[in-house]
């Protein structure tokens, strides 16, 4: 192992240790290897601004998180769960329907299970503990279980990497996607009945 890449390591463990973010990290750690290795430091930005000229797909990847944290920061998530609580919220397990529910559609704008779930995730975790109607584990659980349907519903953060590198057909994929991301949902909900009916 050479003395660029031990320092390059080196540089990306301790800045991940000591807290920094870990893209920052990884910059950081990249720069340090250039510089030892006497390379121009320019290189590093020339190469990702062709990588992206060369690839307009991986524009999307960015712009679904994006899409996801202006629907965060805004109350369009607030507004979501309420046009959810008005469709399913009077059956059975009503909130755990909602769950579900609420993550089919926030999946069809975030593209990412990460985003699904921090998105609608806390507010519909204490929506459904509020008053001890359900536990924090079954809330938490079916949460995860629902956020993952954002890399299968489209669009997909996933698929679009995918298309990418294999050369699919994005809208293929994205087609693909549709009927096993409802029949997910479809299971979950059905799943979410059952559980509740053993309750009462």
């Amino acid at each position: 192992m050479s003395f660029e890449v031990l320092a390059c390591l080196v540089t990306l463990f301790l800045l991940a240790g000591i807290g920094t973010p870990i893209g920052y990290s990884i910059i950081l750690a990249a720069l340090v290897y250039l510089g030892l290795g006497g390379m121009d430091l320019a290189l590093a930005g020339e190469k990702i601004m062709q990588g992206l000229y060369r690839s307009f797909v991986l524009l999307a990847v960015p712009l679904f998180i994006v899409a996801a944290n202006i629907m965060n920061a805004g109350t369009i998530s607030d507004r979501l769960l309420n046009f959810c609580v008005a469709v399913v919220g009077r059956f059975r397990g009503g909130l755990g329907h909602v769950n579900v529910v609420a993550s089919l559609i926030f999946s069809g704008m975030s593209g990412s299970a990460v985003a699904d779930a921090a998105g609608i995730g806390k507010i519909i975790i204490q929506m459904m503990t509020r008053d001890g109607r359900y536990g924090r584990g079954y809330a938490a659980a079916i949460t995860a279980a629902s956020a993952t349907i954002g890399p299968i519903i489209p669009p997909s953060i996933p698929m679009v990497l995918y298309a990418l590198v294999s050369q699919s057909s994005i809208g293929a994929l994205f087609l693909a996607g549709i009927v096993p991301g409802l029949i997910m949902g479809v299971v979950l909900m059905a799943m979410n009945g059952y559980t509740n009916g053993l309750r009462l």
